[in-house]
């Protein structure tokens, strides 16, 4: 049950980067990454200073932020035009159910046809089932043609092994 009584989704702000960063450092543990707060604070903060990236906030009143997402500008060259990766989408185990991760999606679409994307893509683990129906529900469709690969070209330094 939703305990969460107001919710702005709102822009990143400098003030808030310390916790988007706690939020951040749970979302990779989330998909498996061990916790590493000060890998979270450098990437967020970044980011941000490099203004490479779109973030909103669920804010739920005084600045405890219980969720965010994170666009990336980048192009399809198959259309030709420009769209936006939502690479990153979590909202706090105590406020899931709230109808957060729908604002933030629904966000992340509006700041899309402002800045006049063509589209939105976004990937997500295959059993996690919650986000697919929600996704789905908001009209985002599955791709049924194209496979996606990875290829690792750098493995990440490890703190305290750092060269």
């Amino acid at each position: 049950m939703c305990n969460i009584t107001s919710m702005i989704i709102r822009n990143c702000e400098p003030r808030d980067l310390a916790e988007v960063a706690r939020l951040f450092n749970d979302y990779r543990v989330f998909y498996g990454q061990d916790s590493d707060m000060q890998l979270a604070e450098q990437f967020v903060c970044e980011r941000v200073r490099k203004n490479e990236s779109i973030i909103f906030v669920a804010d739920a009143g005084n600045n405890a932020l219980v969720g965010f997402c994170q666009l990336y500008p980048t192009f399809c060259s198959v259309a030709a035009a420009p769209i936006y990766v939502l690479y990153d989408l979590f909202v706090s185990p105590t406020a899931r159910r709230c109808g957060i991760a729908k604002q933030l999606l629904q966000a992340g679409a509006c700041q899309a046809k402002v800045d006049g994307k063509v589209r939105v893509d976004l990937t997500t683990a295959k059993q996690n089932f919650n986000a697919q129906a929600l996704y789905e529900m908001l009209g985002w469709k599955r791709d049924e043609h194209f496979y996606t690969y990875s290829l690792t070209v750098k493995q990440r330094a490890i703190a305290g092994n750092r060269a």
